[in-house]
C-alpha cells in the first residue's frame, strides 16, 4: 500500500504562487504514476498534471502555462505543484494521487486511473 500526505495549501491573492508537495510513503517503489487533482463542492474531481516514471508530463488545459509538475530526483517519493498566476476559480480542495501504473496522456488526468490518494489541501485564492 501507499500513503500520501499533501501539503502547502493556504490562502493567497490573485496572480500569487503556491507550492504544493506530496509525500508517499510505503511502496513508493511501485509508484510510476503521479497525479493532481482538486474538486470543489457539487463538482467532478478534476484532473491538473500528471508525472509518468518522474520525466513525462501531462496538464489540462486549464492549468496548462501556470502550474509545474514536478518530482524531487533525490526524493523519489515527493512530488511538487508549482501554481503561478493563481486565479480565484482555482480556489479548491486539491489532491495527490498514485498508482503503479502507466499513465500518459490524457489518461494521467483521470481520476478513475489512480488507485491511491491523499486526504487533500485547501487552497484559496482570493
Amino acid at each position: 500500500h501507499v500513503q500520501l500526505v499533501e501539503s502547502g495549501g493556504g490562502s493567497v491573492q490573485a496572480g500569487g504562487s503556491l507550492r504544493l508537495s506530496c509525500a508517499a510513503s510505503g511502496f513508493t517503489d511501485k509508484i510510476i504514476c503521479m497525479g493532481w487533482f482538486r474538486q470543489v463542492p457539487g463538482k467532478e474531481r478534476e484532473g491538473l498534471a500528471a508525472i509518468y516514471k518522474g520525466s513525462f508530463t501531462y496538464y489540462s488545459d486549464s492549468v496548462k502555462g501556470r502550474f509545474t509538475i514536478s518530482q524531487d530526483r533525490t526524493k523519489k517519493n515527493t512530488v511538487y505543484l508549482q501554481m503561478d498566476s493563481l486565479k480565484p476559480e482555482d480556489t479548491a480542495q486539491y489532491y495527490c494521487a498514485a498508482d503503479f501504473r502507466i499513465c500518459l496522456g490524457t489518461q494521467g488526468l483521470r481520476a478513475s486511473e489512480y488507485v491511491y490518494w491523499g486526504q487533500g489541501t485547501q487552497v484559496t485564492v482570493s
